[in-house]
């Protein structure tokens, strides 16, 4: 299997994403969470209008993205060029979409960065989460984002990370690949190149290029 990947160079390629110079100042990703909002206002305020068009307030789109009539986005929000956002879309608000994403059918998004090409096609959720480039999740693939006792995320890899924070979904590296069905437990960490199989309900920190099957059992990719 491949290493443990806890800090935020080691998921995403920060060249991929309009928040990469802020990352780049966060040294594990849970720590950019809580200024997603501010984040987006400030990268939004410098968007070219010949490329981005403000729809709203503090929402700005792509003028090459499609957005479906039946989409809604709430604030703070920039979808990102030749992003498509789907029928029955929901955008609760502060979210970073890349370039080239997918955000299908009944997805909701709630407080994340999408990395560019990451795709959210099929009744996901997904909620204070990061997202790599070419991330993918199945249908029906979720992130649970609190403990059922509301107490604060704790990370769960070779050692444990205290966060701070009550609400943690899921940060998935480049290119990891979630299966149908699955379920991201508060505070998981996909490595990139990973693949977790569908209908699996995950905890802790995945490494690079390993599979994790529905009962748990984890193998090297290759």
């Amino acid at each position: 299997m491949g290493h443990e990947c806890i800090e935020t160079a080691q998921l995403f390629d920060l060249t991929r994403s309009l928040a990469g110079d802020y990352l780049k100042t966060c040294r594990y990703p849970w720590e950019a969470l809580g200024q997603i909002h501010d984040l987006i206002l400030e990268i939004g305020s410098h968007l070219p209008e010949d490329r981005y068009e403000k729809r709203g307030e503090d929402v700005w789109v792509a003028r090459s993205a499609r957005v479906f009539e039946s989409a809604y986005i709430g604030g703070a929000c920039i979808i990102g060029e030749n992003a498509q956002v789907r029928h029955g879309a929901f955008i609760r608000g502060d979210a970073l979409v890349g370039a080239g994403c997918v955000i299908g059918n009944s997805v909701e998004l709630k407080n994340v960065i999408l990395f560019d090409d990451c795709e959210v096609p099929h009744y996901n959720y997904v909620g204070d989460s990061i997202l790599g480039r070419h991330a993918h999740m199945g249908a029906g693939a979720i992130t649970s984002n609190i403990r059922a006792d509301r107490k604060n995320i704790i990370i769960h890899g070779s050692q444990d990370y205290e966060t701070g924070r009550r609400k943690i979904g899921a940060f998935l590296g480049d290119f990891a690949e979630i299966g149908c069905n699955a379920v991201l437990n508060p505070g998981c960490i996909v490595g990139p190149r990973a693949m977790v199989y569908p209908t699996t309900c995950l905890r802790g920190v995945v490494p690079a290029d390993t599979i994790v099957t529905q009962d748990g059992r984890r193998k090297a990719k290759y």
